[in-house]
């Protein structure tokens, strides 16, 4: 009697996780996002949330928490109830903040499970018009012929376009001088105005300054070209194999979330930035459609942990 009981619960316990996921969701999903409205992380989670709620027929409600370059966000997130009802949705810098941050109040492998990487924007390597440069060999010729002497601007200490240079750096076996800014906004106001040179930054924020002319585009970080600029070579075939960069955006849950709510939410997902409306929304933004299952998004965030480590380590940088 006591196996059958047993077998009893366990059957009993199957039934309800099968429910459950059927039913799910049930009430609204707070959607914690890492940066301030109107980031590029904030406007891909604005584009695809209202179609994934169409789908799930829940609402998914976006919550911004900028602060601590997203991790105060994260952590959030991780502390939340692991019930499918919050979930993360993280630009990559969350995954180099893992060897940038002495002090995390998260562990990003322990403490969250991936669910999907949505979409990602390469950074472009933008330089001022002035600079008489065309293509990434005579940029590195040029920084080669004046070291130390040329600017690059960052949108902060450790964020990803300043370690998307500096492993430019250390592949080009170049010296340029580094001059941080506080956010994307200043730092191609100073760029277009000619106080630096040049820097990386995302699609999403430079194209239309390419596009006009007052910026020009020298080469694209990521491996292949970008379906959002297709015109721009990578940096891989200017004579860089293997250089890529870009900056993804994904979903995420506090560890322990149900299996069956995270593929179901992975899924829908999938689908969702698969479909001609909102992979076009997308693109327009700057931004290449992905939709991942868990598993390569897990991947890709344990491979980031171990690229950005030996880089930031290399080049010693510290956080602010």
């Amino acid at each position: 009697m006591l196996n059958i009981s047993r077998a009893g619960a366990i059957a009993l316990a199957l039934l309800s996780s099968a429910a459950l996921a059927q039913t799910y969701p049930a009430k609204p999903v707070r959607v914690v996002v890492s940066f301030p409205p109107g980031a590029g992380v904030d406007i891909v989670a604005r584009t695809v949330m209202p179609r994934l709620a169409d789908a799930l027929g829940q609402q998914f409600i976006v919550d911004n928490r900028a602060g601590a370059s997203g991790n105060l966000g994260a952590e959030v997130a991780a502390r939340a109830p692991a019930d499918g009802y919050t979930l993360l949705f993280t630009p990559a810098s969350v995954a180099s903040s893992q060897a940038l941050y002495q002090k995390l109040g998260y562990n990003l492998e322990k403490d969250l499970e991936p669910i999907s990487m949505v979409a990602a924007a390469p950074f472009v390597l933008v330089v001022h018009p002035s600079l008489p440069v065309k293509n990434v060999k005579e940029l590195i010729a040029m920084a080669k012929a004046k070291p130390g002497q040329l600017l690059y601007a960052s949108t902060g200490n450790g964020g990803s376009p300043h370690l998307a240079m500096e492993m430019f750096k250390q592949q080009a076996k170049i010296d340029i001088t580094h001059i941080p800014y506080k956010g994307t906004p200043p730092a191609v106001t100073d760029l277009i105005a000619g106080q630096v040179s040049m820097m990386f930054a995302n699609t999403l924020s430079v194209l239309p300054y390419v596009n006009s002319g007052r910026l020009r585009a020298v080469a694209i970080s990521s491996a292949k070209r970008s379906a959002a600029a297709p015109a721009i070579p990578t940096i891989a075939e200017n004579g860089m194999p293997g250089f890529d960069s870009v900056t993804w955006f994904g979903a995420m849950a506090p560890a322990g979330t149900p299996r069956d709510t995270i593929n179901k939410l992975s899924s829908e997902l999938r689908r969702v930035v698969q479909t001609k409306t909102v992979a076009d929304q997308l693109i327009g933004q700057g931004a290449d459609p992905i939709g991942s299952t868990a598993e390569e998004f897990g991947a890709r965030i344990k491979a980031d942990i171990a690229k950005w480590t030996v880089i930031i380590k290399t080049a010693g940088i510290k956080a602010e």
